[in-house]
């Protein structure tokens, strides 16, 4: 999974790397301003992320340039962590790239373990008081911990371990930690909880 990740970065990097190289180039007169590196110029002076780095290279997302490159930095160090380190005990989800992708082979990766048939598996969440990902001292055998989910027009009652009404004036909430835990779909038992819908947005 890592491996996939990366190779995606990489992509990303090289465009990012190659670009600007052009950009400076051509902004001392080595080689002629083009139509995409003028564009690019123009980006990065009103703030916006340069086409060249959009599409399949990169996340969806539709942050300013700024914020844009401050997400960057974060995906580069949790990678940098992972290959270093090892696989972080709490993953912030919303810095990977494909973020199906890691759930999937979550699923798949506890079925060969447990000898589950992978078609007839599924995942199930589970809200955590914990909202800090460094008290988190230990990774779970199976499924994992995420950040970086945020619930919009309700909050997540910590005190009364549910969904509750939004604050006035806060749209949008970041949720505690939540545990993804792969399940035996027949085994599954839904009394008392609320299937939502998870969109990428960024």
């Amino acid at each position: 999974m890592l491996l996939q990740e990366l190779e995606r970065f990489n992509i990303l990097l090289v465009a990012m790397a190659r670009s600007l190289k052009d950009l400076k180039r051509a902004l001392i007169g080595e080689i002629g301003m083009s139509q995409d590196l003028d564009a690019l110029a123009a980006c990065v002076f009103q703030g916006f992320v340069p086409p060249q780095w959009k599409g399949a290279i990169s996340p969806r997302s539709t942050k300013n340039l700024v914020n844009w490159v401050e997400h960057f930095l974060k995906r580069y160090r949790q990678y940098k962590d992972w290959d270093e380190i090892e696989e972080p005990k709490v993953i912030w989800l919303s810095g990977l790239h494909i973020p199906e992708s890691y759930l999937t082979a979550l699923v798949q990766t506890t079925c060969r373990s447990k000898g589950w048939a992978l078609d007839k598996s599924t995942l199930y969440t589970i809200v955590l008081s914990q909202r800090d990902p460094s008290k988190i001292e230990k990774r779970l055998e199976h499924g994992t911990l995420v950040s970086g989910m945020y619930i919009e027009g309700a909050r997540w009652n910590t005190d009364k371990d549910c969904l509750d009404y939004q604050r006035p004036k806060e749209l949008i909430e970041e949720l505690p930690l939540v545990q993804i835990i792969p399940v035996e779909a027949n085994k599954l038992k839904l009394r008392g909880t609320i299937r939502t819908p998870v969109y990428v947005t960024q």
